[in-house]
């Protein structure tokens, strides 16, 4: 394997472990909006940062032997999955009314389900 690729590994376990202490950290905080803001940001920068790591750990995955590129790409598709995970994680945070979007989701989901039992019903 690539030890260039293996460093940006490093770096995004690193930064996406940041990461979930921040968001973990800034749903606790009850104080000032400020505060959040501030956190939000660094939360924002982080995610930035992971996204143009993994951009680097694409390039260099792509510039290996077609076996070990086959291998690197993989877990690339699984760190972009995670990024994804991430940044839903920040959108749901950082809603100004979290509880709300949390509500709506959930209610959404409840209605896939009365949606599909309808269907079901009324080919009868």
């Amino acid at each position: 394997m690539s030890d260039i690729f293996e460093g940006y590994e490093r770096q995004y376990r690193k930064l996406s472990a940041n990461f979930s202490r921040k968001c973990n950290s800034t749903s606790a905080i009850q104080d000032s909006a400020e505060q959040k803001k501030q956190k939000f940001s660094e939360i924002s920068s982080g995610i930035d940062e992971v996204i143009v790591l993994i951009r680097k750990m694409d390039l260099e995955a792509r510039s290996l032997q077609p076996g070990v590129k086959a291998t690197l790409l993989a877990k690339l598709r699984e760190y972009k999955a995670d990024l994804n995970k991430l940044k839903k994680e920040f959108k749901r945070i950082s809603s100004p009314n979290a509880n709300q979007a949390a509500h709506d989701e959930l209610l959404a989901s409840g209605m896939d389900d009365v949606n599909s039992v309808i269907s079901l019903y009324s080919g009868c």
